[in-house]
């Protein structure tokens, strides 16, 4: 090991050490180093590029993050000349991937001079370019965190108690790690595909009125896949729309829209953290691969401040109460007690402007009409919401007895003490 190598180890060891909740990687007194002329302009020419990078080629899903962390790995264990070389390869396949050409400046620099921080450039340089060196130093500890604090395997978030074979992908997102998750739901329980560095709302997270800034939290699913040709570029190879506001959402008189998952524009590759106007942003080919994959309508995305991952058995367990409610909902359904069946509304149900007297005249039509027949549940769902109250998101096909078909359902129920009531219900298809 030489001794040029030793300063790029040094800094990206410091960076690995934040996240064991060590020393800090960005350096808040750093001691001045003055800089030859020809440094300055190098270093001003690398907070240019990274203001203003070219288009980058079509990459594959989560391939430059790895090639990144590769990167880091690569330094931190000295070994700063291949980490040189990776990272030059790296930017010259996406050079709109600003936190890479900081990474790659960072290793060239040090092989003249100590690094003092992650973005070491001049004071002048760096004072102009603050913003922006700021948020790739989150990104980068984001991204580094993120990958450290893996999910145990085999484990799922608890949001999942119950999907149905219709529900063959699901999405759920951790704020506070900036990291969105894929799962596919298969015949042995959710398999965690893959996840990805997100971008939220330049406000944070809990979404409330219409133009805050903030990426809202709670239970949605995807509604539309909107065409690339009808978008800006500023979304990227796309957008996927989910439904926000949520029953939950308006019983609480949130307001706003236009809440998607999108891309980025074509000179980035990523966004700051805290970025957006209240989507859920990926770069593009983390989201090409999710459009390829998931469905519109049956997909759900949980966006969360922070994902609590748990055993399946444990969130089905978690879920075998509220079944009871739901069973007792079934049973009431099917039969000619109307009383019974109110009883499992809460007084200040509402459906599309309907309160639980309007709702209630359309119970006593339908049981009338049934006479008795029973009701089947068919591609049962259910997700746990808890904040200030715990909430089931319940989506099923009903089927009456003697009939091919039905529709499909979405209630909304919430706990009352020790008891489920709905708050709301819907035909969605």
């Amino acid at each position: 090991m030489t001794t040029r190598m030793q300063p790029a180890a040094a800094l990206f060891l410091l960076a690995f050490s934040v996240l064991c909740n060590a020393a800090a990687a960005t350096d808040s007194s750093p001691t001045k180093i003055k800089m030859n002329a020809s440094r300055a302009s190098t270093a001003d020419k690398r907070v240019r590029a990274m203001r203003q990078a070219p288009t980058a080629p079509a990459l594959k899903d989560g391939e430059a993050e790895a090639r990144l962390i590769d990167i880091y790995k690569l330094a931190g264990q000295a070994r700063s000349r291949e980490a040189l070389v990776k990272a030059e390869r790296l930017v010259n396949d996406h050079p709109n991937f600003q936190l890479a050409q900081l990474v790659y400046g960072d290793l060239l620099a040090a092989q003249a001079r100590p690094l003092r921080t992650l973005g070491d450039v001049p004071d002048g340089p760096a004072q102009a370019g603050a913003g922006m060196l700021g948020e790739l130093r989150q990104e980068s500890l984001l991204r580094l965190k993120a990958l450290r604090e893996r999910p145990a395997a085999g484990t799922i978030p608890s949001h999942f108690l119950a999907l149905s074979p219709r529900n063959k992908h699901a999405i759920a997102v951790d704020t506070s790690r900036a990291r969105l998750y894929l799962f596919e739901n298969t015949a042995t329980g959710l398999k965690l595909l893959a996840d990805y560095y997100i971008s939220v709302g330049k406000s944070g997270t809990e979404k409330s009125v219409e133009g805050d800034s903030r990426t809202p939290l709670g239970v949605y699913f995807v509604t539309s896949n909107l065409d690339p040709k009808s978008l800006k570029d500023f979304y990227g190879s796309g957008a996927l729309p989910i439904n926000y506001p949520n029953a939950l959402d308006l019983k609480r008189g949130k307001t706003g829209s236009g809440i998607w998952l999108h891309g980025t524009p074509p000179n980035q590759f990523s966004r700051a953290p805290l970025a957006s106007d209240g989507c859920v942003v990926l770069a593009n080919p983390d989201l090409e691969r999710i459009i390829r994959t998931v469905e519109v309508r049956t997909t759900p995305v949980v966006i969360a401040q922070s994902l609590k991952w748990v055993a399946p058995h444990s969130a089905r367990a978690e879920g075998r109460a509220f079944e009871d409610a739901l069973q007792k909902w079934q049973k009431a359904r099917s039969g000619t007690d109307l009383a019974a069946l109110t009883s499992l509304y809460a007084s200040d149900f509402n459906s599309y402007g309907k309160t639980l007297a309007d709702w209630t005249a359309m119970l006593r039509t339908d049981l009338d009409k049934r006479a008795g027949r029973p009701v089947q549940l068919k591609d049962l769902s259910y997700l746990r919401w808890t904040d200030a109250n715990d909430t089931m998101v319940v989506t099923f096909g009903e089927v009456v007895s003697g009939s091919r078909t039905g529709s499909t359902r979405r209630q909304y129920w919430v706990r009352q003490g020790s008891q489920w009531k709905i708050f709301f219900e819907g035909v969605i298809g």
